[in-house]
């Protein structure tokens, strides 16, 4: 029980009748620091020397005490998983399960340790069926992992509640941590490790052994880029995996391998056989369903998924015309069919010390281990060699004084102490002859005695000379690793590399005109933003139909390819695709529900866009300034802001810039004529006065050549020009004079 006391700094805690005292902020640290590294040493973070945590460890050991080998009878999951939460892990038999389900998963793990009987999940992404449905054995994978293990080749320790003992750490014949990767995020740390092929790493350690100085370009040689267990062609530059080996951070491109079906009469499909690791296939198609039903990918008619046990995924292009190179690399930059797989090598070096790790580093922990694991199973066979000669030698004594050694056992009361006075022997040697069985009596018993006794002092001393040379330790280990590789390598089954090597094609990004079919259109915008493109230009002049209470606001001819411009009275310009619009048959779509254009912006302009064009912009406050067409273009649905506008202010003015002098209304009826040039060029912001009011604002602003005069249109539609305009020509931010007359009454050029 905890309690603050009046320093917010202190807190007390009270036991037996104890009161101790410590600040509030070392208590909470000590604690938090506890938590983190109970997270990172047993739950998130792998060890280097076996690539496992806690729970894989500690089911792979439930698996080899229940007797799981992989050439034995499976177990049900939940007997499994029952142990291993009893006996070793008291975290949840859910969280287990989940753990040795995606071992069991061979498009999740490279070199699955698991051998699962039923449904063990896919990788369209379903879950496994529950534990009580589904069996489970080890691999050949994970027998190699634990070989050793009951010749003190690793250490001991009790589990959670001192019944039993259980492994600190795996004796490991091969890389695990690189072969088949982790993931975790621990406290302040995570870790993410790609899966790469046994057979590489075991020639990458065997060079590691022949020059321990190598370098990381050398072992590159040997280890080129992980191996997917989902395949996939790997089109990150050498130069970047080598940084990212080389520090223990960076991150890999992947994508998904494809190739092109011929089909009758000209036509073709594109079929993706592999998709990249850790995709889920059934997300990966509604995406690209997402895509062709919004038509971002205009070229790009259909998606089907033909899978049965193999990945089989068909994109169809919309016309055959189209090239499949361009409409692959436009996939890629859209979908999950090309990933980042980020590398973060942050391990367990010795099981206690996290650290970010070359792969150079990985791969000396992980041989340093086995040199270890090594002289300890050496030091195990020579104790039980040593024991084993010693009742050898006690055989054949009693064998060579036969008749005496049976008379002693057959009179004597106590045998024992006579048989060590009369022949030298120990209590071992006298406690073995007197349980040996009368059928090892036989005459030829001897010879085999003699020849057991001769071969173990033969590998004696080879262990001898083994545990003496350093030299010959490490030769043991490189031999042991090339039987690893001839059992998993290349020529095994699943053992050739799957993720394929290749240059990403050097084709600039095509732009999404270029992939659309050119036609025109003519768009709609009703008063209450509800757009559409009707085929073909229509007479602009005829009437349309609207919801009721709505009436037509920007009606224009376009054509599929143009991007449309909206600014709204926010200051915000929004960006529309032609090709994107609904079509002409209803009343079309608010537009709001294409761009994030808020309930309460008004609708200041809808035009098509025209590069190289420049817009004078003003708001309602008679600020404004010219702007780059370009710039006002948005990426996204939020759309871009050009116009900086306060609150009770509104853009109020968008029109393109063609001429040399800028004619601005405001609303007192007042107008003033100033060269263009007096206006600054900015990409954003709220810009310069054009025109001062006492009271009011502005109304209109235009653009126009002086020597051809100033138009607008009269209330009946005429056009009017004045063409002698010193009364009205001023400084800019000067206040002007009245109209001329006939100027219309809304105060609008028109």
């Amino acid at each position: 029980m905890a309690d603050l006391t009046d320093d917010p700094d202190m807190s007390e805690e009270s036991s037996g009748g104890m009161t101790l005292s410590e600040p509030l902020r070392r208590a909470i640290g000590e604690r938090y620091l506890t938590y983190a590294l109970s997270t990172i040493m047993h739950r998130a973070l792998p060890d280097a020397r076996d690539g496992l945590k806690p729970v894989h460890r500690r089911i792979l050991y439930a698996m080899r005490e229940l007797k799981l080998d992989s050439a034995g009878r499976f177990r049900k999951s939940s007997k499994i998983s029952g142990d291993v939460m009893g006996n070793y892990h008291p975290h949840g038999d859910q969280a287990i399960y989940d753990a040795l389900a995606r071992l069991a998963q061979d498009f999740n793990v490279r070199y699955p340790l698991v051998d699962g009987q039923g449904n063990f999940g896919n990788i369209d992404g379903d879950n496994p069926a529950a534990a009580r449905y589904t069996e489970a054995r080890m691999t050949a994978a994970a027998e190699a992992l634990m070989e050793g293990l009951s010749e003190n080749a690793v250490d001991f320790r009790e589990n959670y509640d001192g019944s039993l003992t259980e492994p600190v750490v795996l004796p490991a014949t091969f890389p695990n941590l690189l072969a088949n990767g982790s993931s975790g995020i621990a406290v302040g740390m995570a870790t993410n490790i790609p899966p790469h092929n046994i057979g590489e790493l075991c020639n990458a350690a065997i060079h590691l052994i022949k020059s321990p100085n190598a370098r990381d370009e050398t072992l590159m040689d040997y280890v080129p880029g992980p191996d997917f267990p989902t395949g996939g062609i790997l089109v990150e530059p050498r130069e970047n995996m080598l940084e990212a080996y080389r520090t223990g951070r960076g991150s890999f491109r992947l994508r998904a391998r494809w190739e092109v079906e011929e089909l009758p009469r000209g036509q073709w499909q594109i079929v993706i056989t592999e998709i990249p690791y850790q995709v889920q296939k059934s997300k990966l198609i509604e995406k690209i369903a997402d895509l062709v039903q919004s038509k971002k990918i205009p070229i790009l008619a259909d998606v089907r998924d033909e899978s049965a046990e193999d990945v089989r995924l068909i994109l169809e292009p919309r016309a055959k015309t189209v090239d499949p190179q361009i409409l692959m690399e436009t996939m890629f930059r859209q979908s999950d069919l090309e990933i980042r797989f980020s590398l973060n090598m942050n391990v367990l070096i010795d099981g206690r010390t996290p650290k970010v790790c070359s792969m150079k580093e990985v791969l000396r922990a992980f041989l340093d281990h086995r040199r270890e694991v090594l002289l300890r199973r050496s030091k195990f066979r020579l104790d039980k060699i040593d024991r084993r000669l010693e009742i050898l030698e006690g055989y054949i004594v009693a064998f060579l004084n036969l008749d005496r050694v049976i008379a002693i056992i057959r009179y004597e009361d106590e045998p024992k102490p006579m048989l060590m006075e009369e022949f030298d022997l120990t209590d071992v040697q006298a406690e073995a002859i007197l349980n040996m069985r009368l059928r090892s009596l036989r005459k030829l018993e001897e010879m085999e005695l003699r020849k057991e006794r001769d071969e173990l002092y033969i590998e004696r001393a080879g262990l001898e000379d083994l545990l003496a040379d350093e030299g010959l330790q490490w030769q043991t280990i490189a031999d042991q690793l090339r039987e690893t590789r001839k059992k998993f390598g290349k020529d095994s089954e699943g053992g050739a590399r799957r993720t394929e090597l290749a240059d990403a094609p050097d084709i600039e990004e095509v732009p999404l005109e270029a992939m659309i079919e050119r036609e025109p259109i003519t768009v709609v915008c009703s008063a209450m933003g509800w757009i559409r493109a009707m085929k073909g230009h229509l007479d602009l002049s005829q009437e349309l139909k609207f919801k009721d209470g709505d009436e037509g606001r920007f009606i224009f001819h376009a054509e599929t390819t143009d991007k449309l411009l909206l600014l709204g009275s926010n200051g915000r310009f929004y960006t529309l695709a032609s090709s994107t619009l609904p079509g002409g048959r209803g009343m079309g779509e608010p537009v709001r529900l294409m761009v994030d254009l808020p309930n309460e912006t008004e609708m200041v302009d809808l035009f098509i866009h025209k590069p190289g064009r420049k817009l004078l912009l003003a708001s309602s406050a008679g600020d404004g300034f010219v702007v780059p067409e370009e710039e006002v273009l948005a990426q996204t649905r939020t759309g871009k802001q050009v116009l900086n506008v306060k609150p009770g202010v509104k853009a109020q003015v968008c029109r393109p810039v063609d001429g040399d002098h800028v004619a601005c209304v405001g609303e007192n009826r007042k107008v003033l004529v100033f060269p263009l040039d007096e206006l600054p060029e900015m990409t954003r912001g709220k810009g310069v006065r054009l025109q001062k009011y006492k009271d009011g604002g502005l109304s209109d602003a235009r653009t126009f050549t002086l020597a051809e005069g100033l138009s607008w249109l009269d209330p009946a539609g005429r056009t009017r020009t004045e063409a002698d305009l010193d009364e009205w020509i001023g400084k800019r931010a000067s206040a002007g004079r009245m109209a001329p007359r006939g100027f219309p009454r809304d105060n609008r050029f028109g």
